[in-house]
């Protein structure tokens, strides 16, 4: 909590030096773009003016000003869906603002996780392509022509040999000095552990999860 409330205070700092330029527009608005913290998702876009940039500062409560109803606004201030303030960023022009968050509950008025109707999930780009992939696979089951849907029709015992095989190749290949066949045997262990992943039910997020926990506790 005490590491927190030091991060919280050097963005304050930080803010109060901002030189946002809000006369660039003649409402004295500027777009403020909400981001997700943790999944990176943008999760809507809102306009703040002086006074609602301070009330996000001092509640630490994201706040707009709302040009339909006239008046400064803190998001979830009915639906209790509130957008917790983690950080805000300036851009090169001065005029647009970056904020990221920690939501609570859904951020669309019309209950979506996005004002874009997406789903707020974390990815981990080709990462997380490639665990869709092996899913898709091995729902298809098409053992002929799939090499994942073979291995997995053999078994989890199978498919965890077949990454203690991969490892001790990556451990051959890390003490000689052909680069290529180290970095080809490396992406055959990672792909093979995606795979036993699933085969346990799952996914990578699972682990990426315990090493947060882990970096918080290391973080006391």
């Amino acid at each position: 909590m005490r590491f927190l409330v030091a991060v919280l205070a050097r963005n304050d700092k930080k803010l109060r030096k901002m030189n946002i330029n809000f006369n660039k527009n003649n409402d004295g608005l500027v777009p403020a773009i909400v981001q997700d913290a943790t999944t990176k998702n943008v999760l809507m876009l809102g306009y703040m003016n002086e006074e609602a940039l301070k009330k996000t500062q001092d509640t630490k409560l994201v706040t707009f000003f709302s040009r339909k109803k006239n008046r400064l606004w803190t998001k979830g201030e009915e639906s209790g869906n509130v957008l917790n303030l983690v950080d805000i960023k300036l851009d090169c022009d001065n005029d647009t603002l970056l904020i990221t968050v920690n939501p609570k509950g859904p951020t669309c008025h019309t209950g979506s996780y996005t004002c874009w109707n997406e789903s707020n999930t974390e990815s981990y780009g080709f990462l997380t392509k490639l665990e869709n992939t092996i899913q898709s696979r091995v729902e298809a089951g098409n053992k002929e022509k799939s090499y994942v849907a073979s291995l997995f029709a053999k078994g989890i015992n199978k498919v965890a040999q077949k990454v203690g095989e991969e490892a001790v190749e990556v451990v051959i290949e890390a003490k000689d000095n052909n680069d290529d066949l180290f970095l080809n045997e490396s992406a055959d262990l990672l792909f093979h552990y995606l795979m036993l992943l699933q085969a346990k039910g799952f996914k990578l997020e699972d682990v990426i999860n315990v090493l947060k926990q882990r970096d918080k506790k290391n973080a006391r």
